[in-house]
């Protein structure tokens, strides 16, 4: 219940802030966000869930069909933090209407007649409670457990869609659903960046990638895994982007901003013989409630603050390195570690060694 009011405290100042009479939260990430973890989600495939939150000056609503109103108010508990429910029937329009008549409403999307405040509720959403990040490094270790049993079973002649199955029963089981579960393999992962699975077998190499959604939050990390010795221009390119994504991790301080750090990695990128690569895929940004609640632009002004999570996936044709790690005060933590995976130690122009994930050598 803390967590609950200290977020209905940050809505109330953004309602004074935009001097507004309520907040309207449609997306499933701000959903979860706003009741410390619930689902609206009933539909993997939708932005927007199958209830909505308006919060007023005095009054805290759920707007959602008959059909959704039991599994919210009992299951996801939000009669017991408290939420007046406004249920309709599921052929019915909603009460909504009737609610926001004659006030100025603020809302986490683009819709005529509402305030956008979609940067600002994705901000609040991005700048964590201490049981927020709780949850969120639970997510990302049991997400890494997930991920290494998926990478030691792999087997040669395996289809991708059968490793993407591996991966989805490894972090089903632990009551993390794969919103994003990409594989490639072999030719594949040098010509798309996001592999989806297909029919093809598995001959020697392959990548495997994973976005885990457990209570709201969303961890992500990325893993390979080579059947035989790795080639000479592979293992070229395997520390190139280990030392990348540590120009990354190492660039991740408070007070500077995203584009400071697209800016060190540019610079990585060129440095090591790749100077377009990192034109090809985005770069990471802030995670949260999304896979990235900011993604890195060049120029971008949106600051790094202690406290916050972040997912780099630097990509050069053949390899990528990503994790999901946390900004502490005393730096960056790695939450997607796998204990006993083969790492790279790549040494900072400060002197600290950071370690990314190698290429599994089976």
């Amino acid at each position: 219940m803390e967590e609950l009011r200290l977020k209905i405290d940050r809505v109330q100042e953004i309602l004074d802030l935009h001097h507004l009479d309520a907040l309207l939260l449609q997306r499933v990430s701000s959903f979860a966000w706003a009741t410390c973890g619930a689902s609206s989600a009933t539909n993997s495939a939708e932005t927007y869930g199958s209830a909505s939150l308006l919060i007023t000056r005095k009054n805290r609503f759920v707007i959602t069909s008959n059909t959704e109103k039991s599994r919210l108010a009992i299951e996801e508990g939000l009669v017991e933090q408290g939420w007046d429910f406004v249920p309709h029937f599921w052929y019915q329009e909603s009460g909504l209407v009737k609610l926001i008549a004659d006030k100025v409403v603020g809302s986490d999307r683009n819709i005529p007649g509402f305030v956008n405040l979609s940067q600002d509720i994705a901000r609040l959403r991005s700048k964590m409670t201490l049981p927020e990040i709780t949850r969120m490094k639970s997510l990302s270790t049991d997400c890494a457990y997930a991920m290494n049993e998926t990478m030691q079973a792999i087997e040669i002649g395996m289809t991708e869609f059968e490793i993407a199955s591996l991966l989805a029963a490894a972090v089903e089981k632990r009551g993390i659903r794969p919103v994003v579960n990409l594989v490639g393999t072999d030719e594949r992962i040098f010509s798309y960046r996001h592999p989806l699975p297909t029919n093809k077998k598995l001959e020697r190499f392959a990548l495997v990638v994973l976005c885990g959604r457990r209570q709201g939050l969303v961890s992500n990390l990325s893993r390979m895994v080579h059947f035989g010795k790795l080639p000479e221009g592979l293992q070229e390119k395997e520390r190139a982007v280990a030392e990348i994504d540590a120009a990354f991790i190492s660039n991740t301080i408070p007070g500077k901003t995203l584009g400071d750090v697209i800016t060190a990695a540019q610079n990585a990128y060129k440095k090591l013989g790749f100077a377009d690569e990192w034109m090809i895929l985005h770069q990471g940004g802030i995670a949260g409630y999304k896979p990235r609640e900011f993604t890195a632009v060049p120029g971008s002004e949106e600051l790094i603050q202690s406290g916050q999570f972040f997912t780099w996936n630097p990509t050069i044709d053949g390899v990528k390195s990503e994790d999901t790690i946390f900004l502490a005060p005393e730096g960056p933590q790695i939450v997607t570690k796998i204990d006993g995976w083969p790492l790279i130690d790549v040494q900072s122009p400060a002197g600290k060694t950071y370690q990314r994930p190698a290429i599994l050598e089976k």
